[in-house]
């Protein structure tokens, strides 16, 4: 258990993203059998569905800073292999992602505390200058100490791979905006190695070329990508973009896919397109995800900044500004020089659902205006970065500016509909419409992955059912609502009787009523968790030949807390389950599947079906745990003395 504290630093009781279903799990698990209730879905056959999250592996010292976001990258999949007498087995597995942070803790066993910063420390308005300033300057050391002498392993980047997880060209890749994605090796979630845009550690074959980042000084920070690439389901490319501290901020990349399913290279695939800047971005900002449509790339540029030069203006290292303005950035898939800025009221957007094109028509001055080509956006709009300090069990700090009244907004995170009008002849870039779907808070979206960059009738997502957006932030945020959202429906109804521009709303019901409802046409359905029970972000799996875009099943792993003790803490033997639920009624738990141990409250997971674990690339190695060994060179006085130094500087800075 660990203690978070208030304003004054004095321990408070359980850090609520430390404590609960929330704390990290030690135990690592090859594929082990399951046990299952109901009928198995055959689609599921020869698939796996993982899901990615922080959970950190050095975790001793009460009352440190943590957050939610961070934690070394742990694994957790539930593979379903063919039976050798035909059906399915399902199997659980979960593996750390053995990055260069984590293999760096485990073999230093002075260490109590993890090598990088608390994002909690670095938002927190009441952290000075100093704390922070010593908090980096112990990872910086860290980092020196172990390419010294001594260390089996190098720190050569800094990222914990613990947010998402895709599929690519053969590759399963785990991401984190601090580092390139991290290849994963299905279904045993063992760790091949860092990809660098057009090849992965461990594949044994070498590529000419700089990878993602290039050369030069600040290589290291330019291969940091999104932890939300988008792969095009037509042309299969990986589209991702890349944010730094550095000018021009934000670059961009494509990398084709050049694997066949034959298992040669493709002779006549296109080379990758490597950081290319996007201008127009004037300073570091938090950039956790971003819109693709067919045809156009949309980045945004909101007034939530991560920037290590706040420092030296007395502010913290994240900082939100209510009396900003968003902007969001359109250039055509391949051009991001020729990117359009559309600017609106401040929000934080840190998932979008889904992006496409469309003609649209639109009125001005009583007159028809012939269609246009637009780009939409489907995205989870918050009104501030509230989310952000809670997750590290911080109060949000004041405005420290009075905000403009046409910029005030509640404390909300709404399912809300962007669409941008691409004609030049206007001379101004108009946002057309600009509205909440639905008024339940929605976050953790998802949808068919075949209806992706297309005008998809649904997207599901999660929420919550007895409490408004705002007072879920005031402890942690848990999931009792896995939600689906007729999109389709709704945009049509906005755009007949469209609401008020930014603060408006189409369906303006509470989650109450809509619970209450029994329309078979209710564009707004909710699988309502049993009482105690808590569930994570769900992922879409299709039935074959199915004839409606719902037509499958989503999958979600689910908690219940009565397994929690009298202090809150989890009980030893405290297990989760996964439920495979019909999509198109969002009523029906088709089967549970009863795991050996509990899966974590974690971020984002995938489904990979059997055809893509099939279709892998060959593996020449994988990443493997180093041995402590210092001892061995201990023939040496100077070696011994340079281990007693290196062991006293651990301890310093344990």
């Amino acid at each position: 258990m660990t203690a978070s504290q208030d304003d004054k630093g004095e321990k408070k009781g359980p850090h609520p993203y430390l404590s609960g279903n929330f704390a990290p799990v030690q135990n690592i698990q090859a594929l082990t059998p399951c046990s299952y209730t109901g009928n198995l879905p055959e689609e599921l056959a020869g698939g796996e569905y993982v899901r990615n999250g922080g959970n950190p592996v050095l975790n001793e010292t009460l009352g440190r800073d943590a957050h939610w976001f961070d934690g070394d990258g742990m694994l957790s999949g539930v593979s379903f292999r063919r039976a050798e007498h035909g059906g399915i087995q399902p199997e659980f597995v979960n593996q750390y992602i053995l990055t260069d942070v984590y293999l760096s803790s485990k073999i230093s066993p002075l260490l109590k505390t993890p090598i990088l910063p608390s994002i909690a420390t670095l938002v927190n308005p009441m952290s000075s200058l100093i704390t922070i300033l010593l908090r980096i300057l112990r990872t910086i050391t860290l980092v020196i100490l172990s390419h010294l002498p001594g260390s089996q392993q190098a720190i050569r980047k800094i990222s914990v791979a613990n947010t998402a997880i895709l599929y690519h060209d053969g590759r399963a890749l785990a991401t984190c905006e601090s580092g390139p994605p991290m290849r994963i090796a299905l279904p045993r979630l063992e760790t091949v190695g860092w990809f660098n845009g057009r090849i992965s550690e461990g594949e044994g074959s070498r590529h000419k070329g700089a990878g993602f980042g290039g050369t030069g000084l600040f290589s290291f920070m330019y291969e940091w990508a999104t932890a939300h690439p988008r792969v095009d389901p037509s042309t299969k490319e990986l589209l991702l973009y890349h944010s730094t501290f550095v000018p021009p901020y934000v670059s961009y990349s494509i990398v084709p896919s050049t694997y066949t399913t034959g298992g040669k290279l493709d002779p006549h695939a296109t080379a990758p397109m490597l950081n290319k800047a996007v201008p127009g971005i004037k300073s570091a900002k938090m950039m956790h995800d971003f819109g693709v449509t067919r045809t156009h790339t949309i980045i945004m540029d909101l007034p939530l900044s991560l920037d290590p030069l706040n420092l030296a203006k007395n502010k913290p290292v994240v900082v939100y500004d209510p009396t900003s303005l968003s902007r969001f950035g359109i250039f055509p898939r391949y051009h991001p020089d020729q990117v359009r800025w559309f600017e609106t009221n401040p929000c934080c957007i840190f998932h979008t659902a889904n992006s496409w094109n469309s003609a649209a028509n639109f009125f001005e001055s009583d007159a028809v205006m012939p269609a246009s080509e637009t780009v939409n956006m489907l995205a989870c709009r918050l009104t501030s970065a509230s989310l952000v300090f809670s997750a590290g069990d911080l109060a949000a700090p004041t405005p420290t500016h009075s905000i403009p009244p046409d910029q005030q907004e509640e404390d909300q995170c709404r399912l809300y509909y962007y669409q941008f009008d691409l004609n030049t002849s206007h001379g101004v870039n108009h946002i057309i419409h600009q509205w909440a779907l639905s008024a339940i808070t929605f976050e953790f979206p998802s949808l068919r992955d075949s209806a992706s960059m297309s005008a998809a009738k649904y997207i599901y997502g999660c929420s919550v059912s007895d409490a408004s957006f705002g007072a879920a932030l005031g402890r942690a945020v848990k999931i009792d609502a896995l939600v689906k959202i007729d999109v389709e429906t709704l945009i049509e109804r906005g755009k007949r009787n469209p609401p008020q521009q930014i603060k408006g709303c189409v369906d303006t019901r509470s989650m109450a009523k809509i619970l209450a409802t029994n329309d078979p046409e209710d564009p707004i359905e909710v699988f309502k968790m049993p009482e105690g029970w808590y569930a994570q972000e769900s992922r879409f799996v299709p039935r074959a030949n199915g004839k409606r875009e719902d037509d499958g099943w989503i999958l979600s792993y689910v908690f219940d807390e009565s397994q929690l003790g009298n202090d809150g803490e989890c009980l030893p033997n405290a297990k989760s389950e996964l439920w495979i639920i019909d999509a198109r009624n969002m009523k029906d738990v088709m089967a549970r599947v009863n795991l050996p141990q509990r899966v974590p409250y974690g971020l984002h997971g995938n489904w990979f079906s059997e055809e893509e674990i099939v279709g892998q690339r060959p593996i020449e190695r994988l990443r493997t745990m180093p041995s402590i060994n210092r001892l061995e060179k201990a023939a040496s006085p100077a070696w011994m003395a340079w281990l007693a130094t290196r062991n006293a500087a651990e301890v310093y800075l344990q």
